[in-house]
């Protein structure tokens, strides 16, 4: 992938007219936690120095949890002592037990307290347990114990979908304290895998208020990955609004914004560069500024003139690059220079404007899909127009997928078994009585429990099958589907185990096993509970591991996306355009995994069904091709080379 590595130094100075919060932009989420990581101990130290205490404001969710790792590092490895800290967390659900899966007081004490010093009485969690007539008193009560130590002299906050800060939904007032809340709908719908379904969710929760949060004497906001940028532009970039809560922020003196590179995509420094000041016009830049401004002035590229240029801000582009004829032809080329009906490269012609290579004419390729359906999801068709021009084509699903089946599939399934037996007349003693088991774990689990190895077990045949169905469909062989199960998925929760080198040598293996001239890997950071990330990770170490052997030098990796987001035009190195049919055999390819049909359990933000949204993304794409100037296909679907 040519993708341009952001210089966090760059990011992070001077604010602009358009930012009215300090922001700090990080290359990833690791360099960004360890940053806010280091301020917290640094705080922790000073206080120390002084005798006195340090009082934390603490989130949960995905984003803090590599703070908290960097903390118990600090602590284990550079001695950070937390004897002296108090803490005070932003929410809790309600009602909910301590002990719960998804409890906050099990969040903390998995990721933070169980590894550091801190006194248990220092620690203080918004009670889920409480008789609801209890909850206004206790909330008081939470305000006036934060006070009594002085106030929050830092509070460290992420940021929901609807712009919440803790769970303080849009409507909430800048003077808002301690409270029970109702949940937004949106909120419930991102935390339906953590709860196993939407319908376990609870409807309330505990939060401390937008003025509780304000009092602290220093906030950081921080946000990782695309899916959190548009929240963030109208959080830092847009006018404060109850309706976004997280804009309030904008009148604390002492705040900053904590982002990756993901997240602060769509703020103007980022996004429109030379909206802000001078700026390095590399290649993909100036296709960005020119699709930008195509999209501006409503106009295909061919016939952007300098004053439209000059009128949108991008004089400096054609004082260095034009005029905007010269521009025009250039970026029209590069684009038009990226579609091609032959992913796997077109034989025996010149392929020095390809995306991909003539020779080898017949390739061995390798998908990987992290779940047993983003294979046909997300890059169907050009599987499908891969082995009808002849490749030799093998998928590897890193994942069995088995959390995102519902239980009602797995005794359907089990029954099938039981009547199978029965109606053949063999001994069905073995099938009833696992049908009897199956039925009594599922219907003892309660709502967001785990389920037992046995259920989890044929929901991951569930999957499996599913996807041989899809392969058998599409018309490759059977030798060419390999599931690969990778040990951090299996635990039976929707949070992973980290990525160990167990997960990696799988990788390793099956790449040297193939030796492919083409590899295909999910580059969708958005999947709601991380699985894409953790699968394109290994796949990045394991050809870390491989690239000097001398047959990788003919490998060349594609990343394409799946049901959340597509590349951006600019970004876009490879376009596969669809025909009707083939759009339709796609579709049907997709059918072939059942379960996920009609409502997937995990549907994300997006409450349509996968399909629905491939061939919306696909036709999206194809459109902004037509809009640019370029021809008018069916649909498209787009890939981004990766250079490792």
């Amino acid at each position: 992938m040519t993708q341009k590595t952001t210089n966090a130094s760059q990011l992070s100075g001077d604010k602009n007219m358009f930012e009215k919060i300090p922001v700090k932009v990080y290359d990833d989420p690791i360099d960004a936690s360890a940053a806010v990581a280091q301020e917290i101990a640094g705080l922790i130290r000073e206080n120390d120095s002084k005798g006195g205490k340090c009082v934390l404001g603490l989130a949960t969710g995905s984003t803090p949890t590599k703070v908290y790792a960097e903390l118990v590092r600090l602590h284990r490895e550079e001695g950070l002592s937390f004897k002296n800290v108090i803490t005070f967390n932003l929410d809790e659900y309600y009602p909910i037990t301590p002990d719960s899966l998804q409890s906050y007081v099990r969040f903390m004490n998995e990721h933070l307290f169980d590894h550091i010093d801190i006194p248990a009485a220092n620690i203080h969690i918004p009670d889920g347990t409480l008789p609801a007539e209890e909850v206004a008193a206790y909330c008081v009560e939470y305000e006036n114990k934060i006070a009594s130590y002085g106030g929050l002299d830092l509070q460290i906050l992420g940021i929901g979908r609807t712009g919440h800060i803790g769970f303080n939904e849009p409507g909430s007032t800048i003077t808002s304290k301690t409270r029970l809340i109702t949940l937004d709908h949106v909120t419930k719908v991102d935390a339906a895998s953590d709860f196993f379904g939407e319908e376990n969710v609870p409807r309330k929760a505990i939060t401390m208020g937008v003025g509780t949060i304000m009092e602290a004497r220093r906030i950081i906001l921080m946000a990782w990955g695309e899916g959190k940028a548009s929240i963030i532009k109208r959080a830092v970039e847009g006018e404060p609004s109850h309706e976004v809560p997280a804009t309030f922020l904008q009148n604390h003196p002492n705040v900053l914004a904590v982002l990756d590179t993901a997240a602060g995509d769509e703020l103007v420094r980022i996004g429109q560069p030379w909206m802000v000041s001078d700026c390095t016009w590399t290649a993909e830049l100036q296709r960005k500024a020119v699709i930008n401004l195509c999209a501006k002035v409503d106009k295909p590229i061919l016939k952007l003139t300098d004053r439209d240029y000059n009128d949108n801000g991008l004089s400096d582009l054609v004082a260095n690059f034009g005029p905007a004829y010269d521009i025009n032809i250039r970026i029209f080329n590069e684009l038009q220079h990226t579609i091609t009906g032959w992913p796997g490269g077109k034989p025996h012609v010149d392929d020095s404007h390809r995306p991909e290579r003539a020779e080898p004419a017949k390739k061995r390729v390798l998908i990987f899909s992290p779940h047993p359906d983003d294979d046909v999801i997300s890059m169907g068709g050009t599987l499908i127009r891969l082995h009808d021009q002849g490749h030799e084509v093998h998928v590897a699903y890193q994942t069995s997928g088995n959390i995102a089946v519902f239980d009602d599939d797995v005794i359907r399934f089990a029954d099938f078994v039981s009547d199978y037996h029965q109606s053949f007349g063999f001994v069905k003693e073995n099938a009833d009585r696992m049908f009897e088991q199956v039925v009594t774990q599922i219907r003892d689990k309660g709502p967001g429990e785990t389920d037992s190895k046995e259920v989890q077990n044929i929901k991951g045949l569930i999957r499996r099958g599913e996807a041989k169905a899809a392969c058998r469909y599409i018309g490759l062989p059977e030798e060419h589907i390999h599931f690969l199960d990778m040990p951090f998925y299996e635990t039976g929760l929707v949070k992973k185990k980290p990525l160990g080198e167990e997960d990696v040598n799988i990788i390793v293996d099956l790449i040297t096993k193939i030796k492919p001239h083409q590899i295909y890997a999910a580059g969708d950071l958005s999947d709601p509970h991380g699985t894409h990330r953790v699968c394109l990770d290994a796949i990045f170490r394991a050809l870390n591991i491989l690239k000097k052997e001398s047959w990788m030098k003919d490998c060349w990796v594609w990343l394409y996306r799946g049901a959340w987001q597509e590349w951006d035009i600019h970004q876009i190195e490879m376009a596969v355009p669809l025909s009707p049919g083939e759009l339709l055999k796609k579709r049907r390819a997709i059918f072939k995994h059942q379960s996920q049909k009609d409502r997937p359990l995990f549907p994300g933000a997006d409450s349509r069904e996968f399909w629905q949204r491939a061939e919306q993304r696909n036709r999206e794409t194809a459109h902004e091709y037509d809009r640019l100037g370029l021809p008018e296909y069916e649909a498209i679907e787009a890939f981004k080379r990766y250079f490792y």
